[in-house]
């Protein structure tokens, strides 16, 4: 039991119930697929609740403990675990529900439960109200079922087009529910339940809210009757009711009462019909193919009990509550049994039949007819149900058929009545009370009837029999649709009738007859006969007005008389000065003869309104003149009530272009208003006195409104500028003051006995106003001061009128005043939510106000601009400033909201919320306005629930269809569309606003907080914490439809439009940053938003293709970002199931199934890399993503013009083109087509006439293909935006989540997936051009992240062993790659530089993948010679000569594009293409390409280009740099160059190209900037260089080219040396300065190193000789400059071997200690290299200059002491003796001390290499501690190192020990090279001072001593010292004191423990090089010199 009492928090009474509505819904109205089934499922769960109608789960007392408790012990929910305590008050009013509605206690409580679930969908009721309208929407639900599923049903009037099987089960089912007493269920609830008595029992228990509730309820409650009577009336159509059913009915109909206006309501309506329907057998007559079995179910034919019951009852003289409603049902029957009567089955029913006659003249009796058109055509809802409208037609014209003896009886009885009137009214007697108007209310019956059309039947079309033969087929008398040659009996016998009643017609019948034929004429076919009829009746034509031969029905007969009436009464036309004129005179109209008159206009104007033919053929007639005695009656005094019904006629006459121009004049003419004064005049005359004077005073206004109404109908046609000219100024402007002035702006003011009129007039008057505006283009001329003469005077001309109702709408003009203030009336009336008179017309009146309002928006920015240019004295304000003034009525700002919160009653009255939304979104585009809205909307609490609650109900409407057609005949679609458009303007206006700052609308209405902060919103669902429904549930809500469904949402297929538009506020919501927490939150974590859509995707739409690449799009953006947040906060398992939504290959059910077995199947097949390499592979999602992306777009063809100009039409086109909203450039087709046609018709000439429809058909094709380009346009963008979006979630997904996510070699797959496609795609022959930038840069990132991938794999150690290739990606699948991206390359031709930059950045990408990475020098043994060439071939060599193979395949053309970029051009194209150059060259083995770029000309063309990038350099060492370009650019050049110098080959090209005459050239070498000015201008953010590291970026590369020239050039060395060393001298002095260097920092160090390597390999005194002829002043000058660069050098080597260079290092240490170590260690290198460069200098000298030590020159003088102050007592040499230090020849001491420091540094160095090997060998064992440490200098930021993942640690820990390693390695070779040379110097000078030089005495030197010591190199030229040997310094100049201490210094020096270290050094790493002993050779030789006894 207790299982049964647990709770549906869904309540049973509403939730299951809706449900089943929904299915029924799908299935039957929508036609979903697969619904047969579901609802199949849904009836038989319901099948009780149908069975018991309405029937409420019963109290128990049970039930009742169980609720009671439910406060203590708590109660079961469904679908929830546990049980849940609810509070007591909620117990309380669980109770009162159950005893209000009488149900069970556990049902009311649920539905207490469901309507506190349901209550955000109701903003400002409580649980308790929302449950009541939930109690009563379960029953709506029920009946609308049962509705449905009966009209389902197969019978003989409708059908709905199901597929049988569905038919089928509803009519199994719905028989049965017959079979169990459907119908008598049905007719006791619809006498049990009434909105009263409901009512009044809410009301008992408080259970009604506010008038909103109320409204609610009550529709709900009427719904709920009238379902149940239209499902009775449904059935009654299609299949006959039982016999007890039958009487069942009639006898509910006996107790039936009217309403208070004597008609049916529509319940009793529907009933009444469906008893017509029972008694109907009019069918039999159609020959239908069913009729057979049709007939066999007919009981009237079949069951005789059946006609005997219902006979006997209809024949019951028993009076029923309504005799009228009696007759209708006894002529019914009457008619049926006629029917019958005529059958072969009717014989047996003969004793029924008989009565026919009896019981027709018992309904006659009952005044049937008089009934029929107050009771059942004057219900409202009889209009709206076309199988009503069907009924009544048949019944009428049955009884006109079927008894025709019973029409004559009629017709006799009225004229024998009218004889009777005729003679007592001569008498002057009373009259008889015996008259019967059957007749007359037959005709008024049959001319109500039909003159009401609302489906477009033209069901009149029976009473016309075609007389003459009409050439329109269309127009054959058409019965059933099919045109029959001979019109069947029935039609025959009706136009019989309506002819006959007309002749001899009796006067009492002659105005019912002509409302009849009024009726009749209802329609284009039947207007155009009734106006034959007229016309052939008045052929026999007679003076006599009652003559009898002209009938007074005809045309004749009518104008004829309205003339004579207009000659009377103009006789007696009062003059208007005089004072009578108020009193008409005594011979006027009677009051029949206006009755007449009026009826014979409305006929009149019914037919010209349908026919145009009638409408010319009356207005041109000669002797009729119609419109002229029209406008003449108006001018005499006739009752306003006529001249109403005159102008309504004169209206549509002016339906006709033609006619209405002519009709403004003879309007001005008769001064029907008065526009022109007669001089004197002392008061107007015309319209404005009638209305002032006698329309006031009856407090009626039918004249007026009627003009009104001709107005408008003239102002649609044409407006006469020129009307009135000559008497006053022309224009219109008269008639819009006197509507504006006299009709408008006092309405409110006027008293009105219909209180409807009031809107009516309102109404009438702003329509006139709304089409001016409406049609109304501001023009420059409008803003000039026209004068025209009128009468010998200059006066200003009008202007149009739409300017004038501009200027007054953008002004605080009255009108605009009146129009706000008739917003809030209407406002204020809607929100009671109650009936008033003019209900109708004010909506009317309050939709005209908010589309002028709109338009004025619209249009005033034209307006205004036009306004500023033409300096006119106008003054306007824009309207949504004066939109924001206060309101005299509420003394509030209150303008906008009023209108905002027409919104609220969108149900109601969609157009004017559309309206509405349409304004509002046109305020938005104002940033200043939008924060004074929010204060608005927000002010008071009330309004703003109600206006937050009136967006989303717009939001939240269902019932909205995206058309495409304008003009929808169906009202109902046309009312879905207008909902539609509104959601579109909301949704557009939230965008617009998203995009200004906060606070704005869209964050008020989207739920955000506007008060505080925007980022401190916490969203919820709507409910939670008092949350209300917002904009932003209501958008969620309904893309979330459907996404459960395998289909996917629902609103991407049925509104695409709207669907792109909801994603596009949710990505703007995710991409601002101030809204973008709360909501990524909020969709993450209550909705799962992202997921449950992204796994729908693509989103196909055949129909709408750009809507769903928009709406994929928005999605894909959205994604990123969230993936993007997602993987920052460590979301791990958010971001991998996105991740593996959009990757995965597999197909997600198979993962859960077998896991494990999916995994190796993925390793088994990634070798082969197709797609369909194994049987359960998907396509992945990003894939298919891209595989709705069509890559190709058919284009428009070209015009083909045979009269405009081409050129020029293309001209006109761009020049309408504009940007619209989504920022597409699209042609203005409005626009475009107003020139176009303003152009033909400006052609003048008989020619251009003819030519005219030629011309106008040219004119739509061009706008036909200009629409055409416009959509091509759209979807190109669509394609754009598509592909980008998809680009950049690509991107995020490779860059932004964690790399382990997606393994390696999974990861190398995807990326190969992605590039094979895209590449395929944008290959494809007619891929579109303007989607190949996307694609490129997506191929740029694909490719830098395949590379990076299968780089960190390399490094990681795996991969390497795998047979197909190289990596987890099979080779054959980057051979693939290659492939497509050279055909990318090569397929984008000349254009598309830019484009080709990514591609170029691409190929590097590739190409870097076959590079080998560093690899450790461990300085072992090097394997032998013969090892390595035998060794097999690496994976890396392998792929790199297969990627050059695929290159060369290429051939020229591809040589050519790259080389043609890198020579010109784009400066990024250049620089890639020349990094391309560079790569290929250095695979390029065979040297290929380099001979193509030698041969062609692009080497020297490059070489050249030179010297132009030299100003552009020179310009950029100056503080502020322009642009940085040139110095990338040469930096690149220089980069190339180098390569191409690499090869001995490149390098003489290189030379024969002038190479270094060109750099000679450049003067930027010698423009070094001065490093200390420069130190203010720093860039702070670091990212332009200072001037002096620009200059290095120019300077160091060009040394570096010289290296490497000098290098490859060593064999025919002499050349390249002689250029390089020109070079140095043509920029010695700078040379010479950066030689002197004062600040050794350490770019100074790195130049310093470069320049001594060059000097050392060309300042060499045998360099000049090879230089060829240069005669001996220039030699001596350049010897000069060779001695400066040695003595600056040895200077050098003095400051870096001794005194500076601990400093230096300190100083590193000191000024960076964030990147200390590796600067360091650079700076250790760059020194050590100097000090080895020099060195070898100095050995390069020495042994230049002599073989043998005798004749070698000196470069050291014969001091053996060590440089001062070392040990800490050491003097900044630099600051001591400043020109001394530098120019002192450096001591022997100082190359002794270098040995020493080299050898201890070597240790050091080698001691460092070890360990690192060892760390290397170990580094999984490492300490965390440690490895953090080794990646600092790799990761930047503080905390970087923490942040990374441990694996990625350890990979950077690894390249780090690598660069240690290697560094180290470097080291030592320099510190072994600086050794050796050392050591050869040392012992040259040793052997040249010891053995070889002859000292001299101190005292015969002539020279004071400090000269000592100076260079000789200086002063002694070149040639001397050859001659004197070469000796160093002269004879005199060295004592034997001297080399006494040398000697002993020497020795001291290099001692014991130096020699053994030397040594160690051989041994611990000469033996790998090749130079082993030579150490060991020269210690021993030194040791032999300093022991050498003393000569």
């Amino acid at each position: 039991m207790a299982a049964q009492m647990a709770v549906n928090s869904g309540a049973s009474l509403w939730g299951p119930l809706k449900e089943l509505w929904e299915t029924v819904d799908g299935a039957v109205l929508r036609r979903q697929p697969e619904s047969v089934h579901l609802l199949d499922l849904q009836l038989k769960k319901h099948k009780p609740h149908f069975l018991s109608l309405f029937k409420n789960p019963p109290k128990s007392a049970e039930q009742r403990e169980k609720v009671r408790k439910a406060s203590t012990e708590g109660i079961a929910i469904q679908g929830q675990q546990g049980s849940r305590l609810l509070p007591e008050q909620l117990l309380t009013e669980a109770f009162i529900l159950s005893d209000l509605f009488d149900i069970g206690e556990l049902a009311a409580l649920e539905l207490l439960l469901a309507g506190e679930q349901q209550q955000p969908y109701f903003p400002g009721l409580t649980r308790g109200l929302v449950a009541v309208l939930l109690y009563w929407d379960g029953k709506l639900c029920m009946a609308n079922s049962l509705r449905t599923l009966i009209q389902s049903r197969q019978g003989k009037t409708f059908t709905l087009d199901l597929s049988g099987e569905l038919v089928a089960l509803t009519t199994r089912f719905t028989d049965e529910l017959m079979s169990q007493g459907l119908t008598k269920r049905i007719l006791t609830l619809v006498s049990e339940i009434s909105v009263t008595r409901e009512f009044e029992r809410l009301q008992k228990e408080r259970g009604l809210g506010n008038e909103k509730h109320r409204k609610e309820v009550g529709d709900l409650i009427k719904e709920c009757r009238q379902a149940l009577a239209d499902s009775l009336f449904s059935w009654t159509c299609q299949s006959p009711l039982s016999k007890d059913d039958t009487l069942a009915l009639i006898g509910h109909l006996e107790t039936v009462t009217a309403q208070a206006d004597g008609s049916l309501d529509s319940v009793s309506l529907a009933l009444v019909m469906a008893l017509l329907y029972c008694l109907d057998v009019s069918f039999i007559e159609q020959g239908t193919e069913d009729r057979d079995d049709l007939l066999q179910a007919l009981p009237l034919l079949t069951e005789r009990q059946y006609v005997s019951a219902v006979h006997s009852r209809l024949m019951d003289s028993q009076p029923w509550k309504l005799p009228g409603l009696q007759a209708v049902c006894r002529l019914a029957w009457a008619l049926s049994l006629r029917v019958l009567s005529q059958l072969p089955q009717g014989s047996a029913l003969v004793e029924f039949t008989e009565a026919d006659e009896a019981l027709a003249d018992q309904a006659l009796l009952g005044d049937v007819f008089l009934f029929m058109k107050e009771g059942i055509l004057g219900c409202e809802s009889f209009s709206q149900e076309e199988f009503y409208i069907r009924r009544v037609h048949s019944l009428i014209t049955d009884f006109l058929a079927l008894m025709p003896m019973k029409v004559k009886q009629l017709r006799n009885r009225a004229d024998e009545d009218a004889r009777l009137v005729h003679m007592s009214l001569q008498m002057d007697s009373e009259l008889p009370s015996s008259l019967r108007k059957d007749l007359d209310h037959l005709m008024i019956l049959i001319g109500e009837f039909y003159s009401k059309d609302p489906f477009g039947l033209e069901l009149g079309l029976e009473f016309w029999c075609p007389t003459e033969s009409l050439q329109h087929s269309s127009l054959q008398g058409s019965y059933l649709g099919m045109a029959l040659q001979r019109p069947p009996h029935k039609q025959v016998v009706l136009s019989k009738f309506v002819r006959q009643m007309g002749d001899l017609l009796p006067s009492t019948l002659y105005i019912s007859y002509l409302r009849m034929l009024k009726g009749l004429a209802n329609g284009p076919q039947c207007a155009h006969y009734c106006f034959s009829l007229l016309k052939t009746n008045g052929a026999a034509h007679s003076d006599n007005i009652q003559g009898v031969s002209g009938s007074p029905v005809s045309w004749e007969h009518f104008f004829h008389s309205l003339m004579l009436y207009h000659e009377n009464l103009r006789r007696d036309l009062p003059n208007p000065d005089s004072a009578h004129y108020r009193h008409p005179p005594l011979r006027g109209i009677t009051q029949r003869e206006m009755e007449g008159l009026t009826s014979f206009l409305q006929l009149l104007a019914t037919i010209i309104t349908w026919s145009e033919n009638a409408r010319l053929a009356l207005c041109e007639h000669p002797q009729w003149t119609p419109v002229v005695v029209m406008l003449g009656l108006l001018q005499c005094s006739v009752p306003p009530v006529l001249k109403a019904e005159l102008l309504h006629c004169l209206a549509a006459f002016g339906k006709s272009p033609e006619i209405a121009a002519s009709l403004w004049q003879s309007l001005e003419y008769t001064q029907i208003l008065q526009t022109v004064r007669a001089p004197g005049q002392r008061q107007a005359a015309g319209i404005e006195v009638e209305l002032n004077e006698i329309e006031s005073s009856c407090e009626e206004y039918p004249l007026t409104r009627s003009f009104c109404h001709l107005i408008s109908t003239l102002v649609e046609g044409s407006l006469p500028v020129n009307l009135g000219a000559g008497l006053r100024v022309p224009g219109f402007q008269p008639y819009l003051n006197f509507l504006r002035d006299s009709v408008f702006l006092p309405f409110p003011t006027r008293a009105y006995r219909r209180p409807a009129e009031k809107w009516e007039v309102a109404d009438s008057a702003l329509e006139v106003f709304h089409k001016l505006l409406r049609d109304y283009e501001p023009q420059p001329s409008d803003f000039v001061q026209e004068i025209v003469e009128l009468q010998g005077e200059q006066v200003p001309a009008h202007k149009p009128p739409g300017h004038s109702i501009m200027f007054h709408l953008l002004n605080d003009s009255p009108m605009l005043a009146l129009c706000l203030s008739l917003l809030e009336e209407g406002v204020r009336q809607l929100d009671t939510y109650a009936p008033f008179p003019g209900k109708k017309h004010l909506e009317s009146a309050v939709l005209h106000c908010l589309c002028l309002l709109d338009l004025a928006l619209q249009k005033e920015a034209v307006f205004m601009d036009l306004l500023r240019e033409s300096q006119a004295s106008l003054l306007v304000s824009p309207l949504e400033q004066l939109l924001q003034g206060v309101s005299p009525q509420t003394r509030r700002a209150d303008h906008i909201v009023n209108i905002a919160r027409y919104l609220y009653h969108s149900s109601s009255n969609p157009e004017a919320a559309f309206q509405s939304a349409k304004i509002l979104r046109r305020i938005a585009n104002y940033p200043n306005i939008q924060i004074r809205l929010v204060g608005d909307f927000t002010h008071d609490q009330a309004v703003s629930d109600k206006l937050m609650a009136g967006f989303v109900e717009c939001l939240d409407n269902e019932d909205a269809e995206e058309g495409t057609e304008k003009d929808d005949v169906d009202s109902q679609k046309k009312v879905a569309r207008i909902r539609h458009e509104t959601q579109i303007h909301i949704l557009n206006l939230l965008i617009t606003s998203l995009e200004l700052k906060a606070p704005n609308l869209a964050l008020y209405l989207l739920g955000y907080e506007v008060k505080k902060p925007v980022s401190s919103t916490n969203l919820q669902d709507p409910g939670v914490l008092g949350c209300p429904r917002s904009c932003l549930h209501a958008i969620l809500s309904r893309l979330q439809r459907g996404t459960e469904k395998r289909s996917g949402p629902a609103l991407t297929q049925q509104a695409p439009h709207l669907a792109e538009l909801c994603y596009q506020v949710i990505y703007q919501l995710c991409a601002c940053p101030d809204t973008s927490g709360p909501t990524m939150r909020y969709l993450r974590t209550s909705q799962d938003f992202l997921f449950s859509h992204l796994q729908h995707l693509p989103f196909i739409l055949p129909s709408n293709q750009i809507a769903a690449l928009s709406q994929m799009s928005w999605l894909m953006k959205t994604a990123a970002i969230e993936l993007r947040v997602t993987s920052l906060n460590r979301q791990r398992s958010h971001t991998q199931r996105l991740v593996s939504l959009l990757l995965d290959d597999q197909p997600h059910a198979q993962h859960a199934a077998d896991g494990e077995s999916g995994m190796e199947d993925e390793t088994r097949s990634v070798s082969g890399f197709l797609h369909f390499d194994t049987v359960s592979k998907v396509r992945r999602k990003l894939l298919s993503v891209l595989d709705a992306i069509e890559f190709s777009q058919d284009m428009p063809e070209l015009l083909q013009l045979d009269f405009f100009e081409r050129t020029q039409i293309e001209q006109v086109i761009s020049n309408c083109e504009h940007v619209n909203e989504q920022g597409h450039t699209v042609c203005n087709v409005k626009l475009l087509h107003r020139v176009l046609v303003a152009e033909v018709n400006a052609l003048q000439g008989m020619a251009a006439i003819g030519q005219r429809p030629l011309l106008m058909e040219e004119v739509n094709s061009i706008l036909q293909q200009v629409v055409e380009r416009n959509r091509v346009r759209r979807s190109l963008s669509a394609k754009r935006h598509a592909l980008q979006s998809w680009r950049s979630l690509v991107e995020t997904l490779l860059t932004a989540c964690p790399a382990d996510l997606i393994p390696a070699d999974e990861r190398q797959l995807i990326i190969r997936d992605l590039l094979l496609d895209l590449h395929d795609k944008v290959l494809s022959e007619d891929a579109a051009g303007e989607l190949m930038p996307i694609v490129a840069g997506a191929v740029f990132t694909l490719t830098a992240h395949l590379s990076q991938s299968v780089l960190s794999e390399q490094q990681q150690g795996v991969g390497l062993e795998t047979s197909s290739g190289f990596a987890s990606i099979a080779n054959s699948a980057l051979h693939l790659i290659l492939r497509k991206l050279l055909d990318f390359i090569l397929s984008t031709g000349g254009g598309y530089q830019r484009l080709r930059a990514h591609l170029y950045g691409s190929l590097l990408y590739y190409l870097q993948i076959a590079q080998k990475p560093e690899e450790p020098d461990t300085l072992q043994t090097g394997k032998a010679m013969w090892e390595r060439l035998t060794a097999p071939e690496d994976g890396f060599s392998k792929l790199q000569r297969e990627n050059l193979a695929i290159i060369e395949s290429y051939g020229k053309a591809l040589m050519e594009v790259v080389c043609r970029d890198a020579c010109d051009g784009h400066e990024i194209s250049r620089m890639l293409a020349m990094a391309v150059l560079d790569r290929i060259l250095s695979i390029d083995r065979q040297n290929q390409w380099l001979l193509y770029i030698c041969n062609s000309g692009y080497l020297r063309s490059l070489v050249e280009s030179l010297r132009q990038d030299d100003v552009a350099l020179q310009s950029l060492l100056t503080p502020q740099p322009p642009l940085l370009k040139p110095l990338y650019i040469f930096e690149s050049k220089m980069a190339l160059l180098t390569r191409v110098a690499k090869t001995g080959q490149g390098a003489v090209e290189l030379l024969r190209c002038g190479l270094v005459a060109q750099l000679m050239e450049c003067q930027v070498f010698d423009m070094v900037p001065d490093s200390d000015a420069h130190r203010v201008m720093r860039d702070p953010s670091g990212f332009i260089p200072s001037p002096m590291d620009r200059y290095r970026q120019i300077l160091l590369p060009t040394l570096r080219l010289f290296q490497v020239i000098l290098t490859s050039t060593s064999i025919n060395h002499q050349q390249g040396a002689a250029q390089v060393l020109q070079w140095l001298i043509v920029h010695a002095d700078t040379i010479q300065s950066l030689l002197r260097c004062q600040e050794l920092s350490m770019g100074a160090l790195q130049e310093l190193s470069l320049l001594t390597g060059i000097i050392s390999k060309t300042a060499l005194p045998g360099a000049l000789e090879m230089g060829g002829e240069v005669n001996s002043a220039a030699l001596m000058e350049f010897q000069g400059h060779i001695n400066r660069f040695q003595r600056l050098c040895l200077s050098l080597l003095g400051r870096l071997a001794g005194s500076e260079r601990d400093r230096l290092l300190k100083q590193a240490e000191i000024s960076a200690p964030g990147d200390s170590a590796e600067r360091r260690e650079e700076m250790e290198v760059a020194m050590q290299q100097v000090c080895a460069n020099i060195m070898e200098y100095c050995q390069a000298l020495l042994l230049q200059s002599s073989a043998q030590a005798q004749f070698s020159i000196c470069l050291f003088s014969p001091s053996g002491s060590e440089p001062a102050g070392r040990d800490g007592a050491r003097t900044d040499l630099s600051s001591t003796v400043p020109s001394m230090a530098y120019s002192r020849v450096p001591s022997l001491g100082l190359v002794l001390y270098l040995l020493k420091n080299s050898a201890a540094d070597f240790f050091r160095f080698h001691q460092s290499h070890r360990q690192s090997l060892g760390k290397l060998q170990s580094l999984d064992q490492l300490p965390p501690e440690e490895l953090k440490e080794l990646c600092q200098g790799l990761v930047s930021g503080p905390g970087g190192v923490e942040k990374i993942s441990s694996v990625h640690r350890s990979l950077l820990a690894k390249r780090r020990l690598v660069q240690l390693i290697n560094n180290r390695a470097k080291l030592l070779a320099l510190c072994s090279y600086v050794i050796e040379t050392c050591l050869f110097v040392l012992w040259r000078h040793l052997e040249y001072y010891l053995l070889h030089c002859i000292p001299t005495d101190p005292k015969d030197s002539l020279l004071p001593g400090s000269t000592l010591y100076r260079s000789r190199l200086a002063d002694d030229s070149f040639s001397g010292l050859q001659a004197s040997g070469g000796r160093g310094l002269s004879l005199s100049r060295v004592s034997q004191q001297d080399l006494d201490l040398l000697k002993s210094d020497m020795a001291a020096g290099f001692g014991e423990a130096l020699q053994r270290k030397l040594l160690e050094v051989e041994g611990l790493y000469s033996q790998v090089r090749s130079r082993y002993t030579f150490i060991q050779a020269l210690v021993r030789r030194i040791r032999g010199l300093l022991r050498q006894p003393k000569s």
